[in-house]
């Protein structure tokens, strides 16, 4: 039974990335196709991230998608229940859209080294783009004072709300110059497309 070969396909630009990335481009593919539901995709971002968890390597794939209605969000990721148990390779995939009426935030965060010599139009060797919709909230406390110096009233907390659902980092060192570029070509397109909505 086939439950996507009647979706459009997917962009070529966007089946070479997740081909590129190679973490089982086939389901990757598909889950993304049937996310999708046959919207045109209007920019993407895919990012592929490798951890270690004592002996074991993990493969941890996040694809962006962007339609003229949507975000659309895909991950993918090796899965197992018991480290102990035989190794059988299972993955898990699991997609969420967002309407872009409930998208609030496009954070951008750049890590420049020698910012002394900075050249124009290069943005930094690594960056952080954090994408925020309301579904996940980050709280910073800090203790609050007060401007006298001799007070030593307790005055509670004070603090900040940030929406942090989803954030990827990109480094040029790990990923590549063309991965910083894909990242801030995907982030103008979110930020233009909020915008205008």
């Amino acid at each position: 039974m086939s439950f996507v070969s009647d979706a459009p396909a997917l962009p070529g630009a966007l089946t070479a990335a997740i081909e590129r990335a190679g973490y089982y481009p086939a389901l990757v593919s598909d889950v993304v196709s049937a996310a999708l539901a046959g919207e045109r995709v209007e920019s993407h971002l895919v990012h592929l991230e490798t951890t270690f968890d004592r002996e074991v390597v993990k493969r941890h794939i996040t694809v962006l998608v962007l339609t003229a209605t949507r975000l659309v969000i895909a991950h993918a990721d090796d899965f197992a229940d018991d480290p102990d148990a035989p190794q059988e390779d299972v993955a898990t995939a699991t997609t969420e859209s967002i309407p872009l009426t409930r998208v609030n935030g496009v954070m951008l965060t750049h890590v420049v080294e020698e910012p002394q010599a900075y050249v124009p139009g290069r943005l930094g060797r690594e960056l952080t783009v954090t994408l925020g919709w309301g579904a996940v909230s980050r709280v910073d406390l800090l203790p609050a004072s007060c401007s006298d110096p001799t007070c030593d009233a307790d005055h509670g907390y004070e603090g900040t709300i940030t929406a942090d659902d989803i954030a990827l980092r990109v480094s040029a060192a790990a990923d590549g110059e063309h991965a910083l570029a894909e990242a801030l070509g995907f982030a103008g397109a979110l930020s233009a497309a909020l915008a205008r909505r």
